[in-house]
């Protein structure tokens, strides 16, 4: 018997994901003028408003307005008709000094005891089933909407996108867990007025099926080609209708897309988000940590999967506990608690030693903030950021440093494999 698994995604101008990027912009900008920021800042958004609250400790002053409408326009909410552009709509900031009771437990006379910035537990995951080492439904689901925000910045083949859309993706899996084959694709795109509701829905119908899956499927290897088969079932739009969307349509709140963040529901979620938090906040830096841990143990062949939890206590410096689930992967003759006593050696998990070995007080999270955190291609970018009174500042910045495989020959050597 086979079984399906299923996962989705949601584009940058999704109000969620509108609401994601604003918070982490605030994030870079205050880590570009003072690494040492504290932030924990969350963004609403609806019909023509933008409200930005949070805590910060910082020794700078940002021009938070124009962040925020800066990234409105950036994502592709440039006209009035949306009801919703970074131009004319309200931003009201009520952020606020960090609480002295919960800034007493990180900051620390050593750096290396910063304690956690809250308690909490964070999960990794990585499969050999794809080449980013994600699960397969997920990267497809990412990899659809990423390709229709293209083809709606290219305004050729396709001219009536805007900017709010989703996806979702359902794979056939036999009872090896092997991918069979692509059962069903779910796309719903926000567009332009049509003249008559037929027209429209034909229209992008074939529109997407034609000119976006083949897109889709060129930038895939020929395995996983092979499983977009003829008997795919598509729903394109199902509702029949979608003009009105984004934060006009749909109130958006940071840290609503906790899943699509991270691995589509597969493995498991600790429930804490990513975007509006410095890498203080364990949520986010112990997520991407185990995230870097299971990649690289994964492409070193400890196991074909591996779901990875750290946990930890406010203000404590070591982690509470490290937890591994291997699901009958490994080939080796080792238990998962014998492999994650592996892990804790190989790996220092100490809050200030991952930001200084992922490099987290960059300002590298505005590319986070759509399309997930994990599964990313890490690389080197320089990004240019100004303060209210002019001063401008660039900085080289290395993007998703997780998604590296640097330690895997440290773990063949730590486990005495070739």
């Amino acid at each position: 018997m086979s079984y399906f698994f299923t996962s989705e995604s949601v584009s940058e101008g999704h109000p969620d994901k509108v609401a994601d990027q604003i918070s982490d912009a605030l994030i870079d900008n205050f880590l570009a003028f003072d690494p040492d920021s504290k932030v924990a800042c969350e963004t609403l958004v609806t019909t023509g408003q933008v409200v930005l609250a949070g805590e910060v400790k910082s020794n700078t002053y940002l021009d938070v307005q124009k962040i925020a409408r800066d990234t409105i326009n950036k994502i592709g909410y440039t006209k009035g008709e949306y009801m919703f552009d970074g131009n004319s709509c309200g931003v009201l900031s009520a952020i606020h000094e960090q609480s002295e009771d919960i800034n007493r437990g990180v900051d620390r006379e050593s750096r290396e005891l910063q304690g956690a910035g809250d308690q909490g537990l964070m999960f990794g995951y990585a499969t050999n089933e794809t080449e980013n080492y994600m699960p397969l439904a997920l990267d497809l689901s990412h990899r659809i909407l990423k390709t229709l925000g293209d083809l709606r910045r290219e305004n050729l083949d396709i001219t009536y996108l805007r900017p709010d859309s989703k996806s979702q993706v359902t794979i056939e899996y036999s009872d090896d867990n092997i991918p069979q084959r692509i059962d069903s694709i779910v796309i719903s795109t926000q567009h332009d007025p049509f003249d008559t509701d037929d027209a429209m829905l034909a229209k992008i119908r074939k529109d997407l099926v034609d000119i976006l899956i083949p897109r889709v499927k060129e930038s895939l290897p020929s395995h996983i080609q092979e499983l977009f088969k003829d008997d795919i079932t598509y729903h394109i739009n199902p509702t029949g209708k979608f003009v009105i969307g984004g934060p006009h349509g749909d109130t958006g709140l940071t840290g609503r897309k906790i899943i699509v963040d991270t691995y589509g529901g597969k493995g498991a979620h600790g429930g804490g988000a990513f975007s509006g938090k410095d890498p203080s906040k364990v949520d986010r830096s112990a997520a991407y940590a185990t995230r870097h841990i299971a990649k690289n143990m994964v492409a070193a062949g400890i196991c074909d999967e591996i779901l990875v939890q750290v946990s930890y206590a406010i203000g404590v410096v070591e982690p509470t506990s490290i937890f591994v689930n291997t699901y009958g992967t490994c080939p080796f003759n080792l238990t998962d608690s014998e492999i994650a006593g592996k892990i804790e050696d190989i790996f220092d998990l100490r809050p200030f030693a991952i930001e200084d070995r992922l490099k987290l007080r960059q300002p590298i999270y505005s590319e986070t903030a759509a399309y997930g955190h994990m599964g990313r291609i890490p690389e080197i970018v320089t990004k240019t950021f100004e303060q209210p009174n002019g001063e401008s500042k660039s900085l080289e910045v290395e993007l998703f440093t997780w998604e590296k495989l640097d330690y895997v020959e440290k773990i063949k050597e730590a486990f005495e494999i070739e």
